[in-house]
């Protein structure tokens, strides 16, 4: 099921769990947050809630439909090991897999925000895909192993960046054979990891809620939790979010937006402007307005925002996971993935540096374009190697 853009507001001064009149039913109900319910006249849909106190709580029912339904899904979640192994040993791409690989990590830290241990322990995975190294393969599990728990205290947004890495590194080494008890602790930790509450929100409630670089990031580990875990359920919700967030109000519409000042329709606000959007005469397709207004209002010509490309992190990762899981997401909402880099590259003469560097290998793979890439990558916030995986 997917959720419809429909949106009912309850605001309940009283308690969760209190019974009270829902919408038009006449009917009492008790209330909890997740709660399936149906509305006459809307139908059958979740209660979610927010602002939650002693005395109260706002409570969104959100109504669904069918989601859309995945064509078939390929083995790996970001690569396959056999995908790995025909990739050439040589030129600065695989220098840089290797060298990270054999160097020092550091150590796992979740809640760091400028934690790279994770994007290390891929390199790691990557290695040991190519060679067949033993000893990186150990290495690599006790890595992933040391990463648990030590999202403890912080918030949201650094383990939406970090644990991302970590899933598909296990996926790439088959920690399922290499040591199953460690595997179910792995798993087992993942599925609690995703609703754990940090400084206010679960990794789940952030990618539902923030249509900015917080959700990105949370969308892309939430995706790789889905699918390393095998829960097809939470996958498809994700599924359903994302493509709201590139569009679709009617496939999701329940984002807290920011600033309207770069929404083509501020009444229908979206994280991807649509196709043929203008404002005064300007092209404005493309635009990521909750994180361009972090740089400046409308103003022309626009500002280069570093918060876009940051957004466009998370947002390729989970463009990319999802299409390995069978999902047609390179097309969705007029290819808003594709106008979202061109209005960066094209309009704004605004092309990513630093550690946004991975996302273009990824797009040109997708779309068979040709925008201005390097290599080596750096390490990303969530992500590196593109340029020996997506080459």
């Amino acid at each position: 099921m997917k959720r419809l853009g429909i949106l009912l507001t309850l605001l309940l001064l009283l308690p969760l769990g209190v019974s009270a009149a829902v919408m038009s039913t006449n009917t009492a109900v008790t209330l909890h947050p997740g709660d399936s319910v149906t509305i006459s006249t809307v139908g059958d849909g979740v209660l979610q809630y927010s602002n939650q106190s002693n005395t109260g709580a706002v409570i969104t029912f959100i109504a669904s439909t069918p989601q859309p339904t995945p064509s078939g899904s390929s083995s790996g979640i970001w690569i396959s090991r056999a995908e790995v192994q025909a990739l050439p040993m040589n030129g600065a791409a695989w220098d840089t897999v290797k060298s990270r690989a054999l160097g020092n990590w550091g150590t796992a830290n979740l809640k760091d925000l400028n934690s790279q241990h994770d994007v290390y322990t891929l390199g790691g995975a990557l290695y040991y895909a190519r060679t067949g190294d033993a000893a990186m393969r150990t290495k690599v599990a006790n890595a992933i192993m040391s990463s648990i728990g030590t999202e403890d205290g912080g918030r949201a947004l650094e383990p939406s960046r970090n644990i991302l890495s970590y899933v598909i590194a296990a996926d790439l080494i088959d920690l399922q054979a290499y040591d199953s008890n460690k595997n179910t602790t792995f798993k087992n930790w993942l599925t609690s990891v995703r609703n754990e509450v940090l400084d206010g929100k679960s990794i789940i409630q952030t990618h539902n809620q923030r249509p900015n670089n917080w959700g990105t990031h949370a969308g892309a580990t939430r995706v790789a939790i889905a699918r390393y875990i095998g829960d097809t359920t939470d996958l498809a919700a994700a599924a359903n979010v994302f493509k709201g967030w590139l569009g679709d109000r009617n496939a999701y519409n329940g984002f807290s937006f920011g600033d309207l000042a770069w929404q083509y329709d501020k009444t229908k606000p979206v994280a991807i402007n649509p196709k043929g959007a203008t404002r005064d005469g300007h092209n404005i397709d493309g635009v990521l307005p909750d994180d361009q207004r972090r740089g400046c209002g409308f103003t022309w010509p626009p500002c280069k925002e570093g918060y876009t490309w940051e957004a466009l992190q998370g947002a390729t990762v989970q463009a990319q996971l999802l299409s390995r899981a069978g999902y047609d997401v390179w097309n969705w909402s007029d290819k808003a993935m594709l106008r979202a880099v061109t209005w960066l590259y094209t309009v704004n003469s605004f092309k990513p540096e630093g550690d946004d560097l991975f996302i273009p290998w990824v797009i040109n793979k997708a779309y068979g374009t040709s925008f201005a890439t390097n290599s080596p990558v750096s390490i990303g916030k969530n992500m590196a190697y593109t340029d020996f995986t997506h080459k």
